[in-house]
């Protein structure tokens, strides 16, 4: 079982950086495929970046490309999310989900809710115009 805990969320303005963590426990991450999602108010939850256990292959979301980088550290068991230009529009509670280990689906397939099997409590993100 791995659980997972999102941190690193807040308020800020437009234009600004936040860089959110995702720290697992219960078993090591090396072995697990890593993405990120978003909801806001309303809305469904969408996907935002995904990292792949094997060769750290990256997948983004047409609205986080240029602007969000996602990273992982298996030493520490923990996976990042580098926000920069922050709009408006990225305000939501950010998750992070992580897929059983050695997922084998296609990087595409780690934009789906159904790949994963481990989610966080999420973390707020709160943009200012």
């Amino acid at each position: 079982q791995v659980q997972l805990v999102e941190s690193g969320g807040g308020l800020v303005q437009a234009g600004g950086s936040l860089r959110l963590a995702c720290a697992a426990s219960g078993r090591t991450l090396s072995s697990h495929s890593m993405g990120w999602f978003r909801q806001a108010p309303g809305k469904d939850r969408e996907f935002v970046a995904a990292i792949s256990w094997s060769a750290g292959s990256t997948y983004y979301a047409d609205s986080a490309k240029g602007r969000f980088t996602i990273s992982r550290d298996n030493a520490k068991s923990t996976t990042y999310l580098q926000m920069n230009s922050l709009k408006p529009e990225d305000t939501a509670v950010y998750y992070c989900a992580a897929t059983f280990p050695y997922y084998s689906g296609t990087l595409r397939g780690m934009g789906r809710l159904t790949a994963y099997d481990y989610w966080g409590q999420g973390t707020q993100v709160t943009v200012s115009s």
